[in-house]
């Protein structure tokens, strides 16, 4: 009898997740055989969890909210990208035993936003709400595309202040609360706080995106999250939410689990079909 590999999301909640559609999507469409389930994993549970999965014959892990942190300790050892975000979404058993950890958030979004969606990062003045591990995964591969400036706002401000410092050498990057955000303006407003997830929305100023600006929310549903709501209230050219960069992300975490590439745009394109139209909102 041949083992089907397996595969799964940790999260908590988990319930909403469309990671275990894209990897069946993923499976299909590249010929492969395996079975990706997600599993409601607490953060108290997360290393007993993780550990039973790997030792019952798992092959890989996807990690979600709050467990990206916990991820980065269990692994045994890290990506480059990994190691700078100190955040880990994708785990991989390797030939020898040990646990690789990944980080394929940030090329995730950095794809979704420059190749599906063309919104242009170079010389923009961009800001990221929240510091937690979220964010850490997505400061480098930004900074990458060479940004005018990079704000990391935060409701504690020190500790957005502390996640700035981390990623200076990188780019031009502060932090500072969301008090701190009065009279500026960005060109770029990306959601990366858990808000999303219970409906609620970080407390922003009025005039906070620029003249042709666009949002971003990490966080996805069948609905338009709170954030994308704001964006679309606030004129935003594109106010889009992070189902792309969770397709994206995947694509990424398949490859380096499977070997083979998937193609997004067609799953992409699906999953959207699947949901009312966030253009549904404006009428």
């Amino acid at each position: 009898m041949t083992l089907i590999d397996r595969y799964a999301v940790f999260g908590h909640p988990i319930k909403h997740s469309k990671s275990p559609r894209i990897h069946g999507l993923f499976a299909e469409q590249t010929e492969q055989v395996l079975e990706y389930t997600a599993q409601d994993v607490p953060a108290e549970q997360f290393s007993n969890r993780a550990e039973k999965f790997f030792a019952e014959g798992g092959k890989g892990l996807n990690c979600t909210v709050p467990l990206k942190e916990l991820a980065w300790s269990y692994a045994d050892y890290r990506t480059e990208r990994a190691q700078i975000s100190k955040a880990v979404n994708t785990l991989a058993l390797q030939a020898d035993g040990a646990i690789l950890g990944d980080n394929t958030d940030g090329i995730g979004l950095v794809t979704d936003l420059v190749t599906n969606h063309a919104i242009r990062l170079s010389g923009s003045r961009i800001l990221v709400l929240g510091a937690g591990g979220a964010s850490r995964g997505i400061l480098a591969p930004i900074l990458e595309q060479s940004p005018h400036s990079l704000v990391i706002a935060n409701r504690t401000a020190d500790k957005a202040i502390k996640l700035a410092a981390e990623f200076h050498a990188n780019g031009s990057v502060i932090g500072c609360g969301f008090d701190g955000l009065e009279s500026r303006q960005f060109d770029l407003i990306l959601n990366a706080t858990s808000a999303s997830l219970s409906g609620q929305l970080p407390p922003l100023p009025t005039g906070l995106l620029a003249e042709e600006g666009c949002c971003y929310d990490l966080a996805y549903g069948n609905e338009p999250t709170a954030f994308v709501r704001w964006g679309l209230e606030n004129h935003a050219v594109k106010s889009l939410d992070g189902l792309g960069m969770l397709v994206e992300q995947a694509a990424e975490a398949f490859f380096i689990w499977r070997g083979v590439r998937p193609r997004t745009q067609p799953v992409i394109a699906l999953l959207n079909a699947e949901r009312p139209l966030i253009a549904d909102y404006r009428k």
